[in-house]
């Protein structure tokens, strides 16, 4: 099973491609590849850049990486209760070539923050629209208090539950 796995940031340092990728390199057996959002240039959705320009070739190239998959594992960052404004500028751009961006895939959605929310507002805007966009949601999962949670020099979770948690998530992969 071929997954792609991607954080739904720009962050160099990004938790959530952090947790996208630790979360995809559970499913046994399956090719990870994970996707940096910066590689998919894109101008800032309008209607006067699309007449002016047509498709963009970053969200082409998105939306062809999405076709090679099996499976999708994405991890939303949150910003001000919301998506991050470059992932949401190239979904967007996505949309007007195929508005099923995620071409009825199976996946599982995380999303995780540094804070005791855990990004489940936009988890909860991702998961509720996922239908509208081509994606099949077989789990999702909110990771609180990241840095707690999670040590970044090992790689691996320090809070036994939510170690569990993520992996039951990715289990409805299989």
């Amino acid at each position: 099973m071929k997954i792609i796995a991607f954080g739904a940031s720009t962050s160099s340092t990004s938790i959530n491609k952090t947790l996208a990728t630790y979360a995809a390199n559970l499913v046994e057996g399956a090719d990870v590849q994970v996707l940096d959002l910066n590689r998919y240039d894109v101008p800032l959705f309008s209607e006067d850049k699309e007449k002016e320009i047509g498709q963009a070739e970053g969200a082409k190239s998105f939306l062809a990486d999405i076709a090679t998959a099996d499976a999708l594992v994405i991890s939303f960052a949150e910003h001000n209760g919301s998506y991050p404004a470059a992932y949401k500028n190239l979904f967007d751009w996505a949309t007007r070539i195929e508005r099923n961006v995620f071409q009825n895939k199976p996946a599982v959605y995380l999303a995780t923050s540094p804070g005791p929310a855990g990004a489940q507002t936009v988890l909860a805007a991702a998961t509720g629209s996922a239908p509208y966009f081509g994606a099949e949601v077989k789990a999702s999962q909110s990771i609180p208090s990241f840095y707690d949670n999670f040590d970044l020099e090992t790689g691996q979770f320090r809070n036994a539950e939510a170690a569990e948690q993520v992996k039951a998530a990715v289990a409805a992969l299989n």
